[in-house]
């Protein structure tokens, strides 16, 4: 993956107050919504988005010949890695689907851009995986002469 949005929810503020209550007003929370996560990479020989995006409708699939909707929703895990390649942060995503996919960006013989193919997937929620820690450091010392 070449970029992924961020992880993004927000929960809706519901003010209300009480009959005898002076005229401020108290706050609760109401409902979260979860923003969709964007993930590109270089157009590769690899159909993995398409196949994904596929779930939801492919095209020529004909009367009679939908595709099944079974298992269009999927969990995912996204794991963040340091430079000596160690996991040290992994968010659970929850039942996502694919609602928008780009597989080929606008081609312009012109430009020097690089091809991005790009899948939106809606979801039901993350959360972080709190198992997994901090990477220890190794320190080296040198040997005593």
């Amino acid at each position: 993956m070449s970029r992924i949005s961020p992880l993004r929810r927000s929960t809706e503020v519901i003010e209300h107050r009480n009959g005898g209550d002076p005229s401020s007003a108290r706050r609760s929370p109401g409902r979260t919504r979860y923003e969709p996560i964007t993930l590109e990479r270089g157009v590769p020989h690899d159909t993995a988005f398409e196949q994904r995006a596929n779930k939801v409708w492919n095209f020529g699939s004909g009367l009679s010949s939908e595709v099944s909707l079974k298992d269009f929703r999927k969990d995912l895990i996204i794991d963040l890695f340091n430079e000596a390649g160690q996991r040290v942060i992994s968010y659970k995503v929850y039942r996502y689907c694919v609602s928008d996919c780009q597989a080929l960006p606008e081609l312009d013989a012109n430009s020097a851009a690089v091809a991005i193919q790009r899948i939106v997937l809606q979801n039901e929620g993350w959360e972080r995986d709190y198992d997994v820690t901090e990477p220890t450091e190794y320190s080296f010392t040198e040997p005593a002469s």
